[in-house]
């Protein structure tokens, strides 16, 4: 605890942490200022009644940051973007030259990947606000609007979102901190006030006799953030020796070290990967429902949406989706020849194993077994409030099964920009 105040002080001692702290303040109030304007021509009762009655829409509320609790113009979050990273990541497995972009050319290569995401991301936005706009006006949210007040709607939130985005890229250059991850975080954290006030007065309406659910939910809610740290930070030590070397008169090399493995290379990135695999065609097939001109698709998308209505089948989807993608993320970040070809340059190798095709395969085997604990736990921890909701005595209660989803982001994203910090006080204080 006192090395841990020491590091707070010596970053608000130093001018440029200081600065980089203060930039992240004030990006993420002006985000929340965003998130309180909303768009005009909401019902709000109706608005109400369709949030309590999605789940999906729940989900949604925690990527625009709370902005969709009041239709604001930020309301689409920054799910376009996420979505469109997806799509890119998914084509770095498909083309080697792109997937050199990541591995090969380091930042720079990053930095386009990145800039290829952010110009699919606005016809994603695009995609997503009409559908959105679409569904609000079949649920009576919104009001039926001529074509010019929809194109002007649509625009809106679209340039919202991608402004989003923006801030939270510039928070991730200026600031401190993933400014993508900071800005769900945020919007979770800004909603917890309300949603502690909303347990309490439900806790005294049913009065004592539900005390002990609540109380349980409690006591799995810390065992969750506890399994979620210690997964997060828990690593598998792979041993390696550097063969000795004579230059000279003189002995280098000949010690000995390990080359750490985290069981969960991919952090919470799989969760908000799921959730946009998840919200983009359910957003999509509520449209179709509602406008096609063809009964049979209409029929096909309706039969869709009550799919995923069904709790249990969203969550078994939902399970799926967070284990393939951390085995996904963390093989798209994590390559075993590139590490192998490392050690092998540096004079290293790992006791037992032979350099080359040898060490890769037993490299990527160790971490196929970790990723493997580490998906299935992201995966437990993701649809445990799915379960709880189950056996909560007011079954419409969704807060439930949305807290889970944000308590893993807030846990994984909180200790991300901690260890950020920690790595900008090291750095100034070499």
């Amino acid at each position: 605890m006192q090395n841990f105040l020491e590091k707070v002080t010596i970053a608000f001692k130093d001018p440029i942490l200081r600065k980089r702290i203060a930039f992240t303040v004030i990006a993420l109030v002006l985000f929340r200022v965003l998130a309180a304007i909303p768009i005009p021509g909401i019902d709000p009762a109706a608005l109400a009644k369709l949030l309590s009655s999605s789940q999906l829409l729940g989900f949604l509320n925690i990527f625009s940051g709370g902005g969709l609790s009041n239709l604001s113009i930020v309301m689409l979050g920054v799910g376009p973007f996420i979505t469109a990273s997806i799509i890119i990541q998914l084509m770095t497995m498909m083309f080697p030259s792109w997937k050199n972009l990541m591995h090969e050319e380091g930042e720079a290569g990053r930095i386009k990947l990145s800039q290829y995401s952010r110009l699919l991301g606005a016809p994603l936005a695009v995609i997503q606000g009409i559908g959105f706009i679409i569904l609000l006006q079949s649920q009576n949210v919104l009001p039926q609007m001529d074509i010019f007040s929809f194109i002007v709607n649509v625009i809106v939130v679209s340039a919202g979102s991608m402004l989003l985005t923006w801030i939270g890229e510039l928070i991730s250059e200026f600031g401190i901190g993933n400014g993508v991850s900071l800005i769900i975080f945020a919007g979770i954290v800004s909603s917890l006030p309300t949603a502690l006030i909303q347990n309490y007065q439900k806790i005294i309406t049913v009065g004592i006799s539900d005390l002990p659910f609540y109380i349980v939910v409690l006591a799995i809610a810390i065992a969750s953030v506890a399994g979620v740290v210690y997964v997060t930070e828990a690593e598998r030590s792979v041993p390696v020796t550097y063969a000795k070397q004579v230059r000279g008169n003189k002995v280098y090399g000949g010690s000995s070290t390990y080359l750490p493995l985290r069981l969960n290379q991919s952090g919470v990135i799989p969760i908000i990967f799921a959730l946009s695999i998840l919200m983009f065609p359910q957003i999509i097939a509520s449209a179709l429902a509602k406008w096609t001109a063809y009964p049979a698709i209409a029929d096909l998308a309706s039969s869709f949406v009550v799919l995923f209505n069904n709790q249990w089948i969203y969550g078994g989807i939902y399970f799926v989706l967070v284990v393939i993608f951390t085995y996904f993320y963390t093989a798209v970040t994590f390559d075993p020849k590139m590490i192998s070809e490392n050690l092998q340059r540096s004079g290293a190798f790992i006791p037992g194993v032979r350099p080359g095709e040898h060490t890769q395969e037993h490299i990527g085997n160790i971490v196929t077994r970790i990723t493997l604990v580490g998906a299935l736990f992201l995966g437990a921890v993701a649809i445990l409030p799915l379960i709880i909701q189950a056996f909560s005595p007011s079954s419409n209660d969704r807060s439930v099964a949305v807290g889970g989803t944000a308590l893993l982001i807030v846990v994984s994203v909180v200790l991300d920009l901690l260890k950020k910090i920690d790595a900008q006080v090291a750095m100034r204080e070499y």
